[in-house]
């Protein structure tokens, strides 16, 4: 039977124990955030920066990750420089890849330009897996209204499947002011012909307002369908359809109901990327290390 001292022994250095045993364990893992944010280069392209000096800022400014687009890559690529070392450079500034906004056909209603479409889509795809960017903005360049949704969907699959293969994962995109996919019923209507787990639509602020697709609709996605929302705002001046991109402002400065939107995005669980995209000249007239600390401040207004 233990002693009454023994006992009293005990409980004294129990505390000197635990105290012994915090020393040596891991440091607890930080709370992850729903979301993360992004810098999509255009926001900063009117001041002519080279990737190195971009992924500078965002990483200065506390940004997660970056959106470049792939004429900057190619650009950056046939200065003689390397795939592995921008990889390098973003990865010791703390800078993820999220996503690249690149323009294949790969919608085309005509079969030739569809085929041109994929095989470029393939090549970029090739390029972004080797700097470990796992997703690329998939739009419908080279599509003509009116266009058979259900075969948008069958393609949208095909290119859902090269995605799986090379392990760059396609972001189905639609533009407010562009005649045969301007609206989220119909990228909507795409992903779900796709019939496929891996669909995913990219939507931003400006094109679901200049597109009358409004914001009700977003509620109709789950956090599943979403891995990245582009983040700006539109002036409240200027009529919806005359509204152009380089009218874009930043998020909380136009006429989006942006508290209403953050609070729908933030009811889907899961994490979301925020990428301000701008391409406002006001902005590139701008020193861009202040452009990109206020787009960052303004979005986590809201986030």
């Amino acid at each position: 039977m233990t002693s009454r001292r023994q006992l009293l022994k005990t409980l004294a250095l129990a505390p000197i124990a635990a105290t012994a045993a915090s020393v040596h364990a891991s440091p607890a893992p930080k709370a992850s955030s729903q979301f993360k944010f992004s810098l999509n280069t255009s926001t900063i392209r009117g001041q002519k920066l080279s990737l190195p000096q971009i992924i500078e800022l965002a990483a200065k400014a506390g940004y997660d990750g970056f959106e470049p687009w792939m004429m900057e890559i190619e650009a950056y690529l046939k200065e003689g420089n390397t795939i592995s070392s921008l990889k390098k450079l973003a990865s010791d500034a703390g800078l993820e890849f999220f996503n690249c906004i690149g323009f294949p056909t790969w919608m085309a209603q005509d079969e030739e330009k569809s085929k041109t479409g994929f095989a470029q889509m393939e090549k970029e795809m090739g390029i972004l897996a080797e700097l470990g960017c796992t997703r690329v903005a998939a739009p419908a360049i080279g599509t003509e209204a009116p266009l058979d949704l259900l075969k948008a969907g069958e393609r949208y699959k095909k290119l859902l499947e090269l995605g799986r293969k090379t392990g760059v994962m396609p972001q189905l995109e639609f533009w407010g002011a562009f005649p045969s996919f301007f609206h989220l019923g119909q990228a909507m209507a795409v992903a779900a012909a796709a019939d496929d787990k891996d669909a995913k639509i990219l939507a931003d602020v400006y094109h679901l307002f200049r597109g009358g697709s409004g914001f009700e609709g977003m509620k109709m996605l789950d956090g599943h369908a979403i891995d990245i929302f582009h983040m700006n705002d539109f002036p409240r001046e200027i009529p919806r359809t005359e509204q152009q991109d380089k009218d874009r402002v930043m998020p909380g400065d136009g006429g989006a109901p942006m508290k209403e939107l953050a609070d729908t995005l933030k009811s889907k669980g899961g994490q979301i990327i925020l990428s301000l995209e701008l391409f406002n000249p006001s902005y590139y007239a701008m020193d861009a290390a202040v452009v990109v600390k206020e787009g960052l401040e303004k979005m986590k207004r809201f986030f």
